[in-house]
């Protein structure tokens, strides 16, 4: 029975302080989470500036991983580029040291259930407070209060070991590097099942103060509770875009790959530590282990910063976009050497990026097109998440145009061009504009048909199988110049080209006079009007994409 109080007084107290760093955090992030965002939010791109305020926000919520994910979300957002992230991760790990410096210097100096039992019952009174400002000031100190009488119970529930249980510890505790392996993947077993390194890194604290831990393993379980951590933020970059993906991968770089360097180094880290303070009884090892929990933060921080953009080119390299996926940003992957032998394959891979861009507008297109199947007489395909991916292919788009048409400038301005690649770079410049036309009006449809449905506008749907076969006219016109953007067109592909020009101008009109003829009848004002606008809409999408093709063809070889 005293086995069985023993167990479920350690689970007890382990429970309360895991509730009570939650609430602790829940709290503090209610009261101070939007300066906390709004801090993340004018971050610059200064590497000092992001660790800095990694760790201020870390050390305030008391949880890196609450940091991590936050991060992660607004590197999802597009609020933080991939590289002010790096900074941020690296200062939130070590903010979060700041949590077993609490333990060891609070948690075992006086009777923790003195402080916490009133500190949770001012925290109680306040947390029924009309104010919300008082409530989460209140959620805040029973948080805390929580925190030191699990922290207590978990401290009481953990038994002097007996001789005959030292020497089992003993044996698996002095294996030489092997024990420090050991300590390793406890650490990171104990910070997967718990979800905190911080509660780790407490518990871990205890069993030291208790004697049951040596300082070295401890201080392996240290190492390893770093690595278990990113569990959190692995969960959270699931099904995440391509970038927010990267982020968490900097975060378990940062701590799997600083764990392992200092396994190598261990004997000299713990040297230091016992340098800066000499063992001398449970107090000592307490302040050993926030000790080396914070020099292996900041060393690991230390020896990646100055690499900050090799680990952002690392993780671009590594972390690939998934089949269809857009990156946040774009950024134009060929670099002008201004080498006058090869001048010419510089034009040849802006049309390369040319042709992924008429690729990402096709697409917009083709989604467009899908639309106009009728559910009932609703448009398909009109929900918020179409129009989100719909808005960031569209931006995308754009910066590639910037991108593009600066690299194709440079090239006319510093590369020895002969008379027609000159002018087919005019040529490509102008075909980068008018596809982001394109792309452009296929964003304004989109938001027509959204407009339609959300004021709930009905339309015939015989009508609405009408602009079916004039935006499949629209598709085909889109489809020659997707087949041939690196080649100059010949003169049967413009004459189909022209053909259909011709065939979308005159379904243009018919559709119009049906929608007038609807008017008259007295259909309804706004849905034929918005009806009207689709269609001039698609005409301008297929005016830009014939454009295009006679600049094709107008090409020299």
């Amino acid at each position: 029975m005293n086995a069985f109080s023993l167990v479920f007084q350690f689970l007890g107290g382990l429970g309360l302080l895991l509730f009570g760093m939650k609430q602790m955090s829940d709290g503090i992030q209610k009261s101070a989470g939007r300066r906390m965002n709004s801090v993340l939010h004018k971050i610059t791109g200064n590497r000092f500036l992001a660790v800095l305020t990694g760790l201020f926000v870390t050390a305030i919520i008391q949880s890196s991983s609450a940091t991590t994910v936050m991060v992660v979300s607004f590197v999802n957002a597009g609020i933080l580029t991939l590289s002010q992230s790096v900074g941020v991760i690296f200062g939130a790990n070590i903010g979060t040291t700041v949590t077993a410096w609490l333990v060891s210097i609070f948690g075992f100096k006086f009777s923790i259930s003195a402080l916490a039992l009133p500190l949770f019952g001012v925290g109680f009174f306040l947390s029924s407070a009309r104010k919300n400002k008082f409530q989460n000031i209140g959620e805040t100190l029973m948080g805390f209060g929580l925190l030191f009488i699990g922290l207590d119970f978990l401290s009481s529930a953990i038994p002097q070991p007996s001789a005959d249980d030292m020497v089992f510890l003993g044996q698996m505790m002095n294996m030489g590097f092997l024990s420090s392996i050991i300590g390793l993947v406890a650490g990171v077993v104990i910070t997967v099942l718990i979800h905190s390194s911080s509660a780790a890194t407490a518990i871990i604290i205890s069993l030291a103060y208790n004697g049951i831990l040596t300082f070295e393993f401890s201080a392996a379980m240290v190492l390893g509770s770093n690595i278990g951590t990113t569990i959190d933020v692995i969960l959270v970059s699931i099904g995440a875009k391509v970038n927010a993906r990267r982020a968490a991968a900097v975060h378990v770089f940062f701590n799997v790959v600083g764990s392992f360097i200092a396994l190598i180094f261990f004997r000299p880290l713990l040297n230091l530590v016992y340098f800066l303070i000499p063992t001398g009884g449970p107090d000592s090892i307490t302040l050993q282990v926030s000790l080396l929990h914070t020099i292996f933060n900041v060393c690991c921080t230390l020896l990646f910063l100055p690499f900050t953009k090799t680990i952002t080119a690392l993780m671009e390299k590594t972390i690939l976009p998934k089949k269809g996926e857009i990156p946040d940003v774009y950024k134009f992957p060929f670099i002008l050497a201004r080498n006058k032998a090869n001048a010419q394959a510089y034009l040849i891979s802006a049309e390369k990026e040319i042709s992924d861009m008429v690729e990402i507008a096709s697409k917009m297109f083709e989604s467009l097109k899908n639309s106009l199947v009728p559910t009932g007489t609703k448009l398909a395909n009109t929900d918020g998440k179409t129009l989100e991916e719909i808005a960031t292919h569209e931006n995308y788009v754009d910066e590639m145009q910037e991108e593009i048409s600066n690299y194709l400038l440079q090239c006319t301005e510093h590369l020895s061009l002969s008379e027609e690649s000159r002018y087919n770079a005019f040529i490509l410049m102008s075909i980068v504009d008018m596809v982001e036309d394109i792309t452009d009006e296929c964003y304004k449809s989109y938001i027509l048909f959204k407009r339609a449905n959300e004021k709930e506008l009905e339309f015939d749907e015989a009508d609405l199988q009408l602009l079916q076969p004039y935006s499949q006219l629209v598709w085909e016109s889109m489809s020659i110049i997707h087949q041939n953007i690196g080649n100059k067109i010949g003169e049967q592909a413009m004459k189909a080209a022209a053909d259909l020009e011709n065939r979308i101008n005159e379904s243009r009109k018919e559709l119009k006079k049906v929608a007038k003829k609807r008017l008259k009848a007295g259909s309804s004002v706004k849905a034929e009007l918005l009806y009207i606008d689709v269609v001039r809409s698609f005409e301008k999408i297929g005016d830009r994409a014939f454009e295009i093709s006679k600049q094709l063809f107008r090409r020299k070889d």
